[in-house]
């Protein structure tokens, strides 16, 4: 009895230790995919994700449980084999940017398949929700929604709130010494879905009221959008002054990625003092039932 006991505790130590590898080496993979093709913000908002879902496992790494079948884990082995192959010939895929987003949350499933199978997959519910929200929403709203126009509005709308001679043509800022097209990449629908998944990755690892869910949800998305508006506007801005060097910055560099970090700084602020207000009044209403 004894030594079947010690045989069982021997392989499920070897079982944390290859899935623990296997999803190393899947995080490796997906990382340096994604820096090599040269989506410097969607590589840092990746690291964001997995650092929480790395977060939420080790939490509750002593209460899975690790018990998978034969055809789950033949499930899980296939998404993971499958992954590795479209890996290995990622310069040939037709659409890497959806490899990109997608391969995240197959990557969990697949794992997760592995570990403990259908039925445990309910243990993993808040690590496949962050990594479904790193890049599905991105792909299904880009496929229903482009809101380059109401960007082109907002913007627009900015631009003659200061002053400055505007006139909008569909998704085109025209002004006097040139025109600015506000194409679906610079819509802002990329920051609104980064900002709703940073949203749920606060929502699920430190808690609030249900009332105040939607509220938390409905800034995110604001704030995403309002402030790619602003961006959009200053680069308008870049071009009434002919300055092509600033516009590049703010277009392509390191300008792009530094309102990407402003939009998250913003977010985790309005998070910050929201969450304090709460826990404040927790603790009111403590002493008031003392």
């Amino acid at each position: 009895m004894k030594a079947t006991r010690l045989l069982e505790i021997k392989l499920l130590k070897n079982i944390d230790f290859w899935l623990l590898a296997i999803g190393a080496g899947l995080t490796a993979i997906i990382l340096t995919l994604t820096w090599k093709s040269g989506d410097v913000a969607h590589a840092g908002m990746t690291v964001v994700f997995l650092l929480a879902v790395i977060s939420l496992l080790e939490d509750k790494r002593h209460h899975l449980i690790l018990e998978s079948g034969i055809f789950s884990s033949t499930v899980g082995g296939l998404l993971i084999g499958i992954l590795l192959w479209q890996s290995a010939n990622f310069h040939d895929i037709n659409s890497p940017e959806v490899f990109l987003r997608v391969s995240p949350l197959i990557s969990a499933l697949g794992l997760g398949l592995l570990a403990s199978g259908f039925k445990g997959l309910k243990q993993y519910s808040q690590e496949l929700t962050i990594l479904f929200f790193l890049g599905i929403p991105k792909l299904a709203l880009s496929s229903l929604f482009d809101i380059s126009p109401l960007t082109a509005k907002f913007s627009a709308f900015l631009l003659w709130y200061c002053g400055v001679d505007v006139s909008l043509q569909g998704v085109f800022l025209n002004l006097p010494t040139g025109s600015v097209k506000v194409y679906e990449g610079c819509s802002g629908i990329e920051s609104v879905c980064y900002l709703l998944g940073i949203a749920v990755i606060c929502l699920l690892m430190f808690p609030t009221k249900r009332k105040q869910r939607i509220l938390v949800i409905v800034i995110a998305a604001a704030l995403g959008f309002i402030i790619n508006g602003i961006r959009v506007a200053l680069l308008a801005i870049m071009v009434l002054k002919l300055n092509r060097t600033a516009f590049i910055y703010w277009h392509e560099g390191d300008g792009s990625l530094i309102f990407g970090i402003i939009e998250v700084l913003a977010f985790i602020l309005f998070y910050f003092l929201l969450y304090r207000q709460q826990e404040e009044k927790n603790q009111d209403y403590t002493k008031v039932e003392r």
